[in-house]
């Protein structure tokens, strides 16, 4: 049975039955992955009595692999059969979080175990990311990468409404131990959507002769001015911006003095503005430049400086939406057109650096995120975050405003050639 769907419409993405597949897995997927989130940071809160630092240091070494392995999952995307590689990446995941959990259900579990199984799911999710990036082209086809962005943006937001409260609940009732063994259950959803689809319906899109080497793919992105400037935000964005989960948990217990529940309800509300940022972003497909997304990544800033000074637990969770939404429209924006403004030779090559920039600063702002919470204090710290994610976008904005147009023609050996 074939299911219609408006091909100019926002859910276009549908028509393909191989990504209608795999949505739904992702969505439990994504609904485990927060929910395993909001445990993983409540159970080094209780470990080490309500440390900031430890809470940014295990966050850093789960993120520290994506500067490892980002790149060489982007290249592994350009040679390898990537529904096999995903695979294996989703089984590695779900072995790590069953670990965890066992461990947290027996009560045996300790502080160095938590780092241990932190750092194996962030070499899977380093692998992960680029792979699954750059496979979107694969399952609709280059006139749909954007809106599927969109969709696949929503999806993860979806998970991220639910995900938080769905945990703040077990936690508040059963413990931490629940929440990861869903999530390693989950895994086994999209394992088997992968296995599910139809090989004959994937786009194998044409090619140039494929770059051989990770130097070559940056090479290619350090020559295209439209590219890196993009980049460049999304990593001052992500690096102190982009950091609500150790915000909320910074606030809900040092400032607000909350316990689990109010926690996981505060990640639904960032994620009740992000799902609406996804679905409102594939609306803006026409808008989606260099110069669009840096004011974008102004706008956000802003938003995240007024959040720090918001006076109550309910106007901090009124303006959490908002906050969700300016990043996910300049998120979304900043990712489509990355992958829809490179090369299919290399994109896998691109997606894997701009996961190493979008995560890979994670473990840098996370520390410093930790350590400035205790020296400075936790509101001082999110307007810093803000300020420093504002001044980067006015400064890209000065340096590249007359450099950022998109070229005519981003193939591999016309962009080289021109170096």
């Amino acid at each position: 049975m074939r299911i219609k769907v408006d091909e100019n419409g926002n859910w276009r993405s549908f028509r393909h039955r191989n990504f209608r597949i795999l949505f739904p897995a992702s969505v439990l997927s994504n609904v485990g992955t927060w929910a395993q989130r909001i445990a993983q940071d409540w159970l080094v809160l209780q470990l080490t009595h309500n440390s900031g630092t430890y809470l940014g240091l295990v966050t850093a070494v789960q993120f520290t692999p994506v500067l490892i392995f980002s790149l060489q999952g982007g290249a592994m995307a350009d040679r390898i059969d990537k529904r096999k590689l995903l695979i294996a990446t989703n089984i590695t995941a779900a072995v790590a979080c069953y670990i965890l959990g066992i461990l947290v259900v027996a009560h045996q579990i300790k502080l160095w175990e938590v780092f241990a199984c932190a750092a194996l799911l962030g070499i899977a999710t380093a692998l992960d990311a680029p792979i699954r990036q750059s496979f979107t082209s694969e399952i609709v086809g280059q006139s749909d990468v954007a809106n599927a962005v969109s969709l696949n943006s929503a999806n993860f937001n979806l998970g991220r409404l639910v995900g938080p409260a769905i945990s703040g609940f077990l936690i508040a009732r059963f413990g931490t131990g629940p929440s990861f063994l869903i999530n390693a259950t989950s895994y086994l959803f999209v394992i088997g959507a992968l296995v599910a689809m139809r090989k004959s319906d994937f786009f194998n899109l044409k090619k140039e002769e494929t770059l051989g080497t990770v130097r070559e793919g940056l090479r290619y992105a350090l020559a295209r001015p439209d590219l890196y400037v993009v980049l460049l935000l999304v990593f001052f964005a992500s690096t102190f911006g982009l950091n609500f989960v150790i915000f909320n948990a910074l606030m809900a217990t040092h400032i607000f003095h909350r316990g689990a529940a109010a926690y996981g309800l505060l990640g639904t509300f960032i994620a009740v503005g992000s799902l609406t940022g996804a679905l409102f972003a594939g609306r803006l497909e026409k808008f989606r430049n260099t110069r669009f997304i840096i004011k974008l990544g102004m706008v956000f800033s802003i938003a995240v400086i007024i959040l720090a000074w918001t006076p109550s637990y309910l106007t901090y969770s009124l303006w959490l939406p908002v906050c969700g939404i300016t990043a996910l429209t300049m998120l979304i924006s900043a990712n489509s057109y990355v992958q829809t403004h490179s090369d299919p030779a290399v994109r896998g090559r691109v997606m894997g650096i701009y996961l190493l920039i979008f995560m890979g600063g994670a473990p840098f702002g996370s520390l410093l995120i930790g350590y400035w919470s205790e020296s400075i204090g936790v509101r001082e710290t999110i307007a810093l975050c803000g300020a420093i994610s504002f001044v980067a976008a006015v400064v890209i904005w000065i340096l590249y405003r007359d450099e950022v147009e998109s070229p005519g023609d981003y193939r591999v050996s016309s962009v080289l050639r021109k170096q």
